[in-house]
């Protein structure tokens, strides 16, 4: 086990709340249990812990190592936040496993939490990830579906809407509440900044009611 990786969960143990646990595992319907640590000291925990790491493989094993060994759903998240760091933002390697924790993760935190990565990765590599938006846009499984459509999230002037399009429409006939909520979330978020393209969009496409009415939320 790696030091950083021994840092972390004995800083997260050292403040776990057992009367927050409860209502965490609750909320989240998670079968894994919490240490009752709340987001922000989690996240400041991860940061002082890591500080100064600027080795891209080291925190790449330690979010791994994390993650696959996690008793405690916090691990999972600290894993989670490891990726998002400065050395690993143009890092292939990461979109690997970001595939592998939302394959094993199944759930809405996690995948939309690791949606932010394949906004870094189009940034970084458009054309590569567009192809792999493509691509897990049709996957079987619907949390990778889920993060398809919502890859674009926070790239405001940036998106592309031609791949925004091509992720929601193999989905729109989906009646799975992620992905029809995901779809209307990441319209919702394209209309801050394109609002016409977006009414365009809903109006020559059937979505469904729940989609519809997120995408049009604030228009």
């Amino acid at each position: 086990m790696s030091a950083l990786a021994d840092r972390i969960r004995a800083d997260l143990r050292a403040a776990a709340d057992p009367l927050r646990a409860p209502g965490q595992q609750a909320y989240m319907k998670s079968e894994m249990p919490f240490y009752g640590v709340a987001k922000p000291e989690g996240q400041r925990i991860v940061r002082a812990a890591a500080k100064g790491t600027t080795d891209a493989a080291v925190l790449r094993a330690t979010a791994v190592e994390l993650w696959d060994a996690a008793s405690h759903r916090e691990e999972r998240y600290a894993a989670m936040q490891l990726l998002g760091f400065r050395p690993l933002r143009a890092d292939p390697a990461v979109i690997g496993i970001v595939e592998h924790m939302v394959r094993t993760g199944r759930w809405w935190d996690i995948t939309d939490d690791l949606a932010h990565r394949l906004a870094e990765a189009l940034d970084a590599r458009p054309e590569q990830t567009s192809a792999l938006v493509r691509d897990w846009s049709v996957d079987d499984d619907f949390w990778i579906r889920r993060i398809a459509i919502l890859s674009q999230l926070g790239r405001r002037d940036r998106l592309d809407p031609v791949l925004l399009a091509d992720a929601i429409e193999p989905n729109t006939g989906d009646r799975e509440f992620f992905i029809r909520k995901a779809i209307g979330w990441a319209l919702r978020e394209h209309a801050r900044v394109a609002p016409e393209w977006v009414r365009d969009f809903v109006a020559g496409h059937e979505l469904s009611p729940l989609s519809v009415r997120e995408a049009l939320k604030h228009l």
